[in-house]
């Protein structure tokens, strides 16, 4: 607890899942602007993001540790394909 009374950690603040859940919503609505506007180039980094905060969100609800390995490599593999895109 901080000095004054409130959690550290996201995990025990009560609204930790649903600050989660809006940084998704809000990512996703922006994947799919970018799809509108056709901007491709932005699309892996956001998905590498995405990846990321799926993985959060996964601990926070306390899922099994294989959901959680899978979010991570699906961040490592959109953030290879965006480092791999960038270096051509």
């Amino acid at each position: 607890m901080s000095a004054a009374g409130l959690p550290l950690t996201l995990s025990g603040h009560p609204l930790g899942a649903l600050i989660v859940d809006a940084a998704l919503l809000v990512s996703v609505a922006e994947a799919a602007a970018l799809a509108v506007a056709r901007r491709g180039d932005l699309l892996a980094t956001l998905l590498a993001g995405l990846g990321l905060l799926a993985a959060v969100r996964l601990a926070l609800a306390g899922a099994a540790w294989p959901w959680l390995a899978l979010a991570l490599l699906a961040a490592l593999a959109a953030h290879l394909w965006d480092m791999a895109r960038r270096w051509r």
